[in-house]
């Protein structure tokens, strides 16, 4: 198992950027795929990124290609969102969630640990 916990959101602007961070615990981290998601009020859980445990694949959901990165850091422990140009659109609670399976997925069923999630705020 995985233990996750993130930071970092908050309120910008729009067009504004932000980074969130996940911390991770257990040995497992080393080889797990990570991904973020995000939660709308009244919405689906939407996959936004993930990224596998070597750190040389990515994965991005469409509304949010090309402006925000993932990335991580095993020697941390850590796997960042870097997110930029944000939108209105983007406001939800964002979580880290690892996977500890092979494979990168886009599919929240498919991650077995999950954080607290990290609230971001885009004004308009």
């Amino acid at each position: 198992q995985v233990q996750l916990v993130e930071s970092g959101g908050g309120l910008v602007q729009a067009g504004g950027s932000l980074r969130l961070s996940c911390a991770a615990s257990g040995r497992a981290f080393d080889y797990a795929v990570m991904g973020w998601f995000r939660r709308a009020p009244r919405q689906e859980r939407e996959f936004v990124a993930a990224i596998s445990g070597t750190g040389t694949v990515t994965r991005y959901g469409d509304s949010v290609n090309g402006r925000f990165t993932i990335s991580r850091d095993n020697a941390k422990r850590t796997v960042s969102l870097q997110m930029n140009s944000l939108k209105p659109d983007d406001t939800a609670l964002y979580y880290c969630a690892a996977r500890t399976s092979p494979g990168i997925s886009n599919s929240p069923d498919d991650f077995a640990s999950w954080g607290q999630g990290t609230q971001v705020t885009v004004s308009s």
